[in-house]
This record gives C-alpha cells, structure tokens and sequence, in this order.
C-alpha cells in the first residue's frame, strides 16, 4: 500500500540505520482494512530522537494521512516509535518515543511537538505487534520486543478505560469498539479485530443494551452512515453495562494470552 511505504520511506530519512525494525498491525493483519481503519505502523529505534525530528516527522505524516492530508484525502495513519533500550528489558509503563494519530492533528497543526512519555497503552499495543509477526523492515517482532506479563497488559487496559469514557460523545464509534475489544481481551486473553470483539461483545448483551455497538460495528464495516442522533440517550448506559464487566473481570485471575 502507498501510505505504508511512505510511512517507510519517512523512517529511512529520518533515522536510516538506527531504525531497528518496523512492523505492520491493527486492522491490515487482524482481518483485513475497514472502511475507517488507520495504517498502523510500530517502529523501534535504537537510540533516541530530538524535538527537530520529531517535528519533521510530524510535517511528513500530516501530508499523507487522513482527510486533511496536504496531498489529498488518505486513510489515517497511526505511527509509534518505540527506544529498544525503554521497552526491553521490559518495565511498566514503557516509554513511547513518538505517537502520530489524527485524533492528535489538531494539536500538531497548532505546532505542537509530541514529546518522549511513560504510556501504558504500550504494552496491548506490543503484545499486538508481536502477535501480529508482520515485519515491514528488520527482524520479526519478537525478535526485538520482549513479551508483555500478563498483568501488565491487563492494568493497561484497565487504566485506558476513564480516558475512554470522556471521549465517548467525541469519539463514540471507536470508543464503543474499544471498550468491546477491552472486554474481549480480559474475558478472553486474546487481542482481535474491532468488529470481531463487537461480535463477542454482542452476543453477550441484553437485546435492550446492544444498539450503540451494533451501530458502532456496522459503521465499522462500512454497512451503515455513521448516524448516532437516535443512539444518545443509549450510550452512557450501554457503556456502564460493559465498564461493569470490566471491572469484575479486573480482580478475576488473567487468562492466558492468546496469539494477538
């Protein structure tokens, strides 16, 4: 795909040899792209970047990436860059280096400049480039990156849950699939696509509490417009329904990780 080399071709001019390895994930190996799926890509480097970097990194990817891309309209793109020293041996919460996302456009747009930070979304975001095994450059994932405890994946999910909940009327289509594939994966061990999680979720509802995600996933897939005037009333309730399930499977034993 063009945006994937370009995302490429932006780590190979910035960081040439110190790019330890890039690697593909999210909807393109988990069951193929969605209508509204990003380009993810995860890149490790081996040293760390300066402000001037990250700042030209940003410039490139806002020509290319969603629909205000300069060059024209484009699927988002989703890139995180990782230090191989902050995430191996591994620690919690890891450090992120760098994070490019279009929920982050209006702020890089402003000048912002992503800065190095401690963030627990790491490690379900690892444990899904690892499970994925697709090297765009370098060696396979697991190669480079250690495996996430079990307990570490489970209090990042858990801790990405209230962020969750304050975008929900910002961000509802892809907050209520997250909060589906958080449940999922709890329940579960395993880390799967939006829609697949939805269907778990879904069959594990009451009728009368189905409707916001239902909407969510066909959205998702591309079967309905993205309409959620008639869903409002229903969100905050649909979305207790499955914080509670979540947080009762919070203080069970983990499962066992699946292959994602």
């Amino acid at each position: 795909m063009t945006q994937t080399r370009d995302v490429l071709e932006v780590l190979r001019e910035a960081f040439g040899a110190d790019v330890v390895g890039a690697y593909q994930h999210g909807s393109a190996v988990l069951g193929g792209l969605r209508p509204h799926s990003d380009i993810d890509v995860f890149a490790v480097l081996r040293r760390s970047t300066t402000a001037r970097e990250r700042r030209t990194l940003v410039e490139e990817l806002m020509g290319f990436s969603g629909e205000r891309a300069r060059h024209g309209p484009a699927r988002p793109v989703e890139l995180t860059l990782v230090v191989q020293s902050e995430v191996s041996p591994w620690r919690y919460p890891p450090n992120c280096e760098f994070q490019y996302g279009e929920w982050l456009r209006d702020d890089y747009e402003r000048g912002a400049t992503p800065s190095p930070t401690p963030s627990p979304d790491l490690a379900p975001l690892i444990t899904m480039v690892r499970g994925a095994d697709a090297p765009l450059l370098g060696p396979p994932p697991a190669d480079v990156l250690p495996p996430v405890p079990p307990e570490d994946l489970r209090r990042a999910l858990v801790a990405g849950v209230p962020e969750l909940l304050d975008e929900l009327e910002t961000d509802t289509r892809n907050v209520l699939l997250t909060l589906a594939r958080v449940w999922m994966t709890l329940a579960t061990g395993t880390i799967t696509s939006k829609d697949a999680a939805a269907d778990w979720a879904l069959e594990r509802l009451a009728a009368d509490e189905r409707g916001p995600l239902a909407h969510a996933r066909a959205v998702y897939l591309g079967a309905e417009e993205e309409a959620w005037d008639g869903l409002l009333p229903r969100l905050r309730g649909h979305a207790a329904c499955v914080v509670r399930e979540i947080e009762r499977l919070a203080t069970d034993a983990p499962p066992e990780a699946g292959p994602y």
